[in-house]
């Protein structure tokens, strides 16, 4: 990245709280970093981009974001190479889908340097943030929301766009059972399924919530026309590992374009091993297991980054998947991508940005 814009002011904290951090305790979401970007978006440009001290916001309970949902964020995380420098993965490609996202729900893109260079200051301002403990990284989440004070159903006329931090641990610490939904639809062909839009993830909340009262960790979606068609867990994309090819939903509009998905999937073909984007059954899925011919199960995203899946509920029954230990491609990939990101390989496909 380029050399921090000196049009980005910074303020500062006089008070930081990194050394209240446990770096050996680390909750997922809970603890934030010392600063955040903030930056606003009014009569047709972008403004007032600056980095502040992590706190409250100032926010009328008439904006509209609160009455008719225009919110969307991303999701991504920081790294430290072993020299100690921070690295950020793929983060064009998230400025690339927040403005995906933003088109969807008729809000204004948000400039390349609003979120490039200001993502690039803000990280080098809290590197200290970044956990050197394995399996811990700094997760970075970018929200963009309307602020008109106004309750008439329309695209709102500004905006607010945060960049927040926060150091975690692993999401997902042991093999998740993940449980077939057929009840609840996440998302329909030609609604917002493909957009990272704050109100899919609230509509998703009961089914995860039933599914964790039955004991599992998280549902399976299927589609909204057959119900039959598996789409996405409700935190990543699925791949599953079907008589040595690598099956894994297309993308029809319905489900996130995940970029842990593309870059698993870009590796696997890399590697020579073979890789269906189409459409896949639960059944076929369950037969596969019953079979023997279903060896791996896994969710990609940028919080679980590879959670092997060890049991998948369907039908009143469990299908119970092969050990982790066994699982020859998600572990591959699994190590492949933190080497990458931690710059302890090559990295070919220009993913790493060094900040």
């Amino acid at each position: 990245m380029e050399t921090q814009p000196p049009q980005i002011p910074i303020e500062k904290t006089p008070n930081s709280r990194l050394r209240e951090l446990d770096r050996d305790e680390i909750p997922f979401g809970k603890i934030f970093g010392d600063h955040m970007l903030t930056a606003t978006y009014a009569e047709g440009k972008w403004r007032d981009v600056k980095i502040v001290p992590y706190g409250p916001l100032e926010l009328s309970p008439a904006s509209s974001a609160l009455h008719y949902g225009q919110a969307i964020f991303e999701g991504m995380k920081a790294y430290k190479s072993g020299a100690g420098e921070p690295l950020l993965f793929r983060p064009r490609d998230n400025f690339k889908r927040i403005n995906q996202s933003a088109d969807r729900l008729c809000m204004p893109p948000i400039d390349e340097s609003v979120f490039m260079d200001g993502l690039a200051a803000l990280i080098r301002l809290d590197a200290d943030w970044i956990p050197n403990k394995k399996g811990s990284v700094l997760y970075i989440r970018p929200v963009y929301f309307a602020t008109d004070e106004s309750v008439g159903l329309k695209p709102s006329d500004s905006y607010k766009f945060v960049i927040l931090t926060c150091p975690v641990g692993a999401y997902y610490s042991h093999p998740v059972k993940l449980i077939v939904t057929d009840q609840y639809v996440r998302a329909f062909e030609g609604g917002t399924g493909a957009a990272k839009v704050a109100g899919n993830y609230a509509a998703s909340l009961l089914a995860d919530r039933e599914a964790k009262a039955k004991g599992y960790d998280n549902v399976i979606w299927l589609d909204g026309i057959h119900r039959k068609y598996i789409e996405e867990c409700g935190t990543m994309n699925l791949a599953f590992v079907i008589d040595g090819v690598v099956v894994t939903p297309k993308l029809t509009g319905t489900i996130l374009a995940g970029i842990t998905r593309d870059s698993v999937l870009t590796l696997f073909r890399d590697w020579g091993i073979p890789v269906e984007e189409r459409a896949i059954a639960i059944d076929e899925v369950a037969e596969a297991c019953g079979s023997g011919t279903l060896t791996e199960a896994f969710g990609m995203g940028t919080a679980a980054t590879i959670a092997h899946i060890s049991t998948i509920g369907y039908q009143g029954r469990d299908l119970i998947l092969p050990p982790v230990t066994e699982r020859k491609l998600g572990n591959r990939v699994l190590q492949a991508l933190e080497d990458i990101k931690t710059g302890k390989c090559e990295d070919p496909h220009g993913w790493i940005d060094r900040v």
